[in-house]
């Protein structure tokens, strides 16, 4: 594993987290990529649902700025994750 790999799950675990401390925007997030809680629960650590999770920000500027804002990232980094993790 790259030490890129390690860096763009735990990015994706945190933007997760944030994404689902909202509970809208943790909706949204179900009904768009299909899975229901224990799904996600369950895959809430594999590179394809990570992916997913980092998408569905950039699928929505406006949550992507503020998460990133929150982790202390820039957007593109969250994008850079995003690709380099439905890569893996």
């Amino acid at each position: 594993m790259q030490p890129h790999e390690t860096n763009d799950e735990t990015l994706a675990l945190r933007a997760l987290v944030w994404t689902l401390e909202e509970p809208a925007r943790a909706m949204r997030l179900l009904d768009l990529t299909g899975l229901d809680p224990q799904a996600l629960r369950t895959s809430a650590g594999s590179p394809a649902t990570l992916a997913a999770a980092l998408q569905f920000l950039e699928n929505h500027e406006s949550d992507l700025i503020a998460c990133a804002d929150a982790l202390g990232c820039t957007p593109a980094d969250l994008v850079r994750a995003r690709a380099r993790l439905e890569h893996v």
